[in-house]
């Protein structure tokens, strides 16, 4: 099991990503300008499916639901979008499972090599952010803290929503839970992409939880 109290991420087995659906229209449909964008997965939309031994996503009763099987990994779905600058938000809630998890959302996603940001919760009131190259197989380096820190604006327990946004302008980023900001960083590694949401097992499999209501706000509209 990976303690809270280590720096280094636990970086698990070889991450699985779920098929994309619809890359031929990514180019067309989002400006680098970011937004607006939403998603309420009253239907699959372009967001990849599937199930193996280790996970399974699906969209059902309005939600999509990732469930992590697999006792140790970090796994994911994502939309086949491509946004640079704007308001990122989602909406989060664990289901059942273990606590010491992980789950958020990853933004700026190059899907060729699987490099992005990622900001996660877990179930007892951690945070997590930073950024991952070649899927985090070889890289997961926290731009805020030194990795895992606890925060009271993470809502703990299950069926507790958590909402997790991002105010992304060039290399500056905002990061708040629950309308609460939790850190701040200059950071150019990444500059547009794709969007995704994601589930972590940190020693115990069964983590399961429902997404909904991911939307891109153009900063010129954003409060």
């Amino acid at each position: 099991m990976r303690s809270k109290g280590l720096y280094l991420r636990w970086l698990g087995w070889p991450l699985v990503l779920f098929a994309l659906l619809a890359l031929a229209t990514v180019a067309c449909n989002n400006p680098f300008t970011g937004g607006p964008y939403e998603e309420t997965f009253d239907d699959i939309g372009s967001w990849g499916i599937g199930a193996d031994a280790d996970a399974e996503g699906d969209v059902r009763s309005g939600q999509y639901v990732l469930l992590v099987k697999a006792d140790l990994g970090l796994f994911w779905s994502t939309a086949g979008e491509d946004y640079g600058d704007g308001v990122y938000a989602v909406e989060a809630t664990q289901l059942s499972g273990p606590l010491d998890n992980g789950y958020g959302m990853i933004f700026r996603m190059d899907v060729e090599n699987d490099n992005f940001y990622l900001f996660e919760v877990s179930g007892d009131g951690f945070i997590w952010i930073g950024k991952c190259s070649l899927g985090c197989e070889e890289t997961a380096e926290p731009i805020i803290g030194e990795g895992w820190f606890d925060s009271e604006a993470v809502n703990t327990g299950l069926n507790n929503p958590n909402r997790l946004r991002v105010r992304a302008e060039g290399a500056n980023l905002i990061f708040f839970v629950n309308d609460q900001e939790v850190g701040r960083v200059t950071d150019d590694t990444y500059a547009r992409g794709d969007i995704g949401i994601l589930v972590e097992s940190l020693g115990e499999g069964g983590v399961e939880v429902a997404f909904d209501n991911f939307t891109i706000t153009p900063l010129e509209n954003s409060e």
